[in-house]
């Protein structure tokens, strides 16, 4: 079948050099050689083949004070392997309107499907007055809004990811905002469940965690009233896209459920093309 990961980022080495806080991450995930080697997009695409990974949405990371990965670097990936990867947008949180405007140049000349912030490193949880004309734009631009929720894998405070109040909010004050919350948000997934119920444009993605350790309140709602609401996504290079694809599809789900979680339901959520 047709699979798309809803979150990956580049497994780039310079990259990685950015951001000291994942080290500790990538090695209980048994990724630690990555960090000191990388992978270039030509083996990155191997490994999606491998895993039978038809498109990856790709992931810019801006942090206070420099870029991790550019918009202009997830671009020049994405052209170089058309239909293989969709970019998906970061921004300088502390400067609202550079911020805006380099959102609208991301989705207009790039071509990017999203935006996404990574509240833990900005120290900002998503009801923040910094994201609020962020997701005015993504609205006008009919982008989703995605984010981290759950507690923080790198060793930073988790606070910013908690589901109730913060997203519960944003979604209750921006209706029309369409919302990914990545990683599931353990050890608060019911919460990010309750939500995901509740806001007719909340969803989940399973990226982060192995799909035989999702926990079974989200089998659950994947497997019934939630088969619209999940998506699958890896969080690659922390984990493997083969693992990841092997494990979700020995997962018991029926076949029309398989179908939205590892590809429908991303691609109504970001608008992708067929």
């Amino acid at each position: 079948m047709t699979i798309i990961d809803a979150w990956a980022q580049p497994a780039s080495l310079q990259g990685f050099q950015h951001v000291p806080e994942i080290l500790r991450l990538f090695a209980q995930s048994g990724a630690s050689h990555l960090l000191e080697t990388g992978l270039t997009p030509a083996e990155t695409v191997a490994l999606m083949d491998r895993a039978g990974i038809q498109t990856v949405l790709l992931s810019a990371w801006r942090r206070p004070g420099a870029w991790v990965f550019s918009n202009d670097d997830v671009a020049a990936i994405v052209r170089e392997f058309p239909g293989r990867f969709n970019g998906v947008a970061a921004v300088n949180l502390e400067r609202p309107l550079e911020a805006v405007h380099e959102l609208e140049r991301a989705v207009k000349e790039l071509g990017f499907k999203a935006l996404r912030v990574l509240p833990w490193l900005w120290n900002r949880p998503p009801n923040d007055k910094l994201y609020y004309p962020l997701y005015v734009k993504c609205i006008e631009l009919d982008i989703p809004f995605c984010t981290q929720v759950g507690h923080t894998g790198p060793l930073m405070p988790s606070e910013t990811g908690r589901p109730i109040p913060y997203i519960d909010e944003v979604a209750l004050t921006f209706p029309e905002l369409r919302i990914v919350g990545g990683h599931i948000g353990y050890p608060w997934t019911d919460e990010m469940i309750s939500l995901a119920w509740k806001h007719a444009n909340v969803y989940i993605d399973t990226s982060a965690y192995l799909p035989r350790y999702y926990p079974p309140s989200l089998l659950h709602f994947l497997r019934t009233y939630g088969r619209d609401k999940v998506l699958f996504a890896t969080n690659f290079p922390q984990l493997s896209f083969e693992t990841c694809t092997q494990q979700a599809l020995a997962l018991d789900l029926p076949p029309d459920v398989r179908a939205r979680f590892m590809h429908d339901n991303a691609q109504r959520v970001f608008k992708l093309d067929s």
